[in-house]
Parts: C-alpha cells; sequence; structure tokens
C-alpha cells in the first residue's frame, strides 16, 4: 500500500501542530470548538488522485458535499478541479467560488423543479439524472427554455461496496439510480428526445469504500453499459465513476489513489473517453480537525473516566450518525500514564459521544483535544441544535493561517426569525 507522506496535524515536541503552526497559539485568537484544515493535505489529495489516473483522460469534479467552505472550494479551483454539485445551494457555492457553469456535474436525488431550471439556464456541464421520471421533466423544462440540456443517467449496479449501510449507495435497495437492466432501454427511447442531449453515464456505488474490488466491479460494469451504447448510436463524451474513495481513519493502512486507479482505469481505458471522478472524502478528509475545549471531567460509579468537550454532534455528527470512529489526541502532551476515557459532547443527547473507552493521557479541564480526520462532513453537515452556534473555520496555507469562516453569533442564528 502506498500512502502520502505528509501529515497535516503532528506534535512537535509536545504540542500539537498544523501545517508547522502551533495549533494552541491558533486556539489563543480563535477560542474552540473551532475546525482547522491544512492546505497543502488538499492540495496534496488532489494531486495525488490526478497523478494517479494520469494514463487516461479525466476530470476531477470535486465533490462539495464532503466540505463546502468558500475558501476551500475557491483553493481547489485554483489547482485545477472542477466540482460535483448535489443542490441548487452548492451550484450557487460553485459559481461564487468562480467555477465556470460548464465545469459543474449536477448530481442529486430529488432535484427540484427550480433547481433544474436554474441548471439548465446556466448551462452546466451536465445533468446526471437518477430516473428516467426526471429525464423526461429536465426535457420538458429544456424545451420550454428553448434549450438543449446535457445528461447523463445514473445507473444503480447492485454492487455492495463494503461501507456503512447509511453511506451505501449501488445496491437495488437503496434510492440512488436507476436499475441497470433498465438502463439501455431508457438510453434507447430518450436519444432522440427533444431537450436532451445523452453525453455521459454514471454510478456511484458508496462512500468511505476501503477495498478495490466493488471500484472494479463498478468499472467493469459501467465500461459494458457505455460499449452497448454506443452499438445504440449514442455518441457519449464520457464516463462517470463517482467518488467513495475512502481514508484511513483509525491509521491503518487502506487502498489509494494508485491502487483504485490501477483497479478502475484497464476497465475504462478501451473506451477511449474521458472518465469523470467525483472525491469529496479522499481530498479533504484528512486535512481537517475539529479542536474542542475539555469542560468537564467525571468517574463513573465503576472507575470509568469521562471528559466532557465544548464541541459535540452540532459539530461533528459522524460519530453519532454512522458509530464513525475519530484519532482523538491532546493539544499537549502531558506525560503521565494513559488510560481510558469516553469523549462526549455538550448536546442532551445520550448518542453524543465521540469515543467510548478511548486510551488518552490524562485530561483536565480546559485541555484542548483534536479530532482528526474531520475535514470531510463535519462542518458541512454541522447544526444549531440546543442552539449551539456553528464554529469558526480556518486554513493554515504555508505557515501561515487565517479565518476562512467566522464564528456564528446568535444574531446570526436569530435573523431569520420574527
Amino acid at each position: 500500500m502506498r500512502t502520502l507522506v505528509h501529515q497535516p496535524f503532528t506534535h512537535v515536541g509536545d504540542d500539537l501542530t498544523c501545517g508547522g503552526v502551533s495549533v494552541a497559539a491558533i486556539i489563543e485568537r480563535t477560542r474552540t470548538p473551532l475546525y482547522i484544515y491544512d492546505a497543502r493535505a488538499i492540495r496534496d489529495a488532489y494531486r495525488a488522485i490526478d497523478q494517479a489516473f494520469a494514463p487516461c483522460p479525466h476530470a476531477i469534479h470535486y465533490a462539495l458535499k464532503a466540505n463546502s467552505t468558500l475558501a476551500i472550494v475557491r483553493l481547489l479551483r485554483a489547482i485545477g478541479s472542477k466540482v460535483d454539485a448535489n443542490s441548487g445551494g452548492e451550484i450557487e457555492i460553485a459559481l461564487r467560488a468562480g467555477y465556470a457553469p460548464h465545469d459543474i456535474v449536477f448530481t442529486g436525488v430529488g432535484k427540484t423543479r427550480d433547481e433544474i431550471e436554474h441548471a439548465i439556464a446556466i448551462g452546466v456541464g451536465v445533468i446526471n439524472a437518477e430516473s428516467p421520471g426526471e429525464l423526461d421533466r429536465i426535457a420538458a423544462r429544456a424545451v420550454a427554455a428553448g434549450r438543449e440540456a446535457r445528461v447523463a443517467l445514473r445507473v444503480n449496479p447492485d454492487i455492495d461496496a463494503g461501507s456503512h449501510p447509511n453511506i451505501s449507495t449501488g445496491l437495488k435497495v437503496n434510492k440512488f439510480g436507476a436499475p441497470l437492466e433498465d438502463a439501455r432501454a431508457i438510453y434507447r427511447e430518450r436519444r432522440r428526445c427533444p431537450g436532451l442531449r445523452l453525453v455521459g453515464v454514471h454510478v456511484h456505488i458508496g462512500s468511505q469504500i476501503t477495498s478495490v474490488e466493488p471500484l472494479r466491479r463498478a468499472a467493469r460494469t459501467l465500461a459494458a453499459l457505455a460499449s452497448e451504447l454506443r452499438e445504440d448510436g449514442i455518441r457519449l463524451e464520457h464516463v462517470d465513476v463517482g467518488g467513495g474513495l475512502g481514508i484511513p481513519y483509525e491509521g491503518r493502512p487502506m487502498i489509494g489513489p494508485i491502487e483504485y486507479a490501477e483497479a478502475v482505469v484497464p476497465e475504462l481505458r478501451p473506451l477511449g473517453l474521458p472518465v469523470l471522478l467525483e472525491p469529496g472524502r479522499a481530498i479533504i478528509g484528512r486535512a481537517g480537525a475539529l479542536v474542542a475545549r475539555v469542560v468537564d471531567t467525571k468517574r463513573y460509579p465503576d472507575g470509568r473516566q469521562c471528559a466532557v468537550l465544548d464541541a459535540g454532534m452540532g459539530e461533528l455528527i459522524r460519530p453519532a450518525l454512522y458509530g464513525s470512529y475519530h484519532r482523538i489526541v491532546p493539544v499537549h502532551l502531558r506525560p503521565a500514564p494513559e488510560a481510558p476515557w469516553d469523549v462526549v459532547g455538550p448536546i442532551c443527547e445520550s448518542s453524543d459521544v465521540f469515543a467510548r473507552g478511548r486510551v488518552l493521557p490524562p485530561l483536565e479541564v480546559d485541555d484542548l483535544v483534536a479530532i482528526l480526520d474531520a475535514g470531510a462532513y463535519g462542518s458541512v453537515m454541522a447544526s444549531n441544535y440546543n442552539r449551539h452556534l456553528l464554529p469558526a473555520e480556518v486554513l493554515v496555507d504555508e505557515g501561515r493561517w487565517s479565518v476562512i469562516r467566522r464564528r456564528q453569533t446568535i444574531d446570526d442564528v436569530l435573523a431569520l426569525e420574527s
């Protein structure tokens, strides 16, 4: 297995750093909870995927659903990325970040009429349609606007990605895409449909995929369908393999971009078509951490210890939602024997737990801890539950840091209420 060399968060002596900058020093200026991202880690992750797929023509469409903070989206545009949007809101983020409409792939299970009309009006690069009915609605809106919509059908190949059931998208029991066995007929019936230009075929089988075989099978399925569509006279311009490449949350070696490319490129290269990729987590996941402060410690009757943080499921919901593992490290290492700790948040829910029985050095009130690998599906899924305020976000780049999203205020929260 090959892994990226750069580690965004490392201890120098006893103190945690991000991109060479002291995390504690950043917190002194910004307070907690705080998301911190390392720009170098983002660039390195993007370039690793780009280089791995160099043997075939390709385009990387960063999945905004993973993290759509404006400064991060702009950073990715600056190094050549395109984007995958899952809503009208994400389309607007892409446009405000400086992307041209043709750089946008518009995916999403339940596209509204307004979203479809807007995507057609601005001329997004392609709309990945979820069903024959959605294709027909896109066609009707395109004809009404006097335009032609560039579309691809998302196909559900019934492939188990081996990921958590809540993030599996390629099984026939999932809500995503059209059944593989219906796809050829759907294309045939609409190849001359006014308002539609069938330019691609799309598959995305899940998220946090940690083995190559499901990815290889999906690529093989996609290639076979594309070949059939060519036989039917449909001139495809690309095939879209989606995203889903995982990251090593527990620190164990796993597949990376090279293994991913080695599995799928041989299946797709004979088509001679450009390949679209939609990675999100694999680009941003390792680059971010949530830093929180210990506000209380407790000892259970059985002797177990508990640390309560000022961040919880409102800031990072993945552990509560998926039972996800995140490494937790003290910002300042205290030389003392380690012991099992429950690390929990302040929300009035028993599910508001980051870890149980995690072996850590002694923790005290006012200590800082960093919850690692939180760049993806962290800030973007945050909420105001219990009227907690959304945290600030900081980007570290070449030894300097800046606030890229200020801390929310109660006035911000109440501005829409009467």
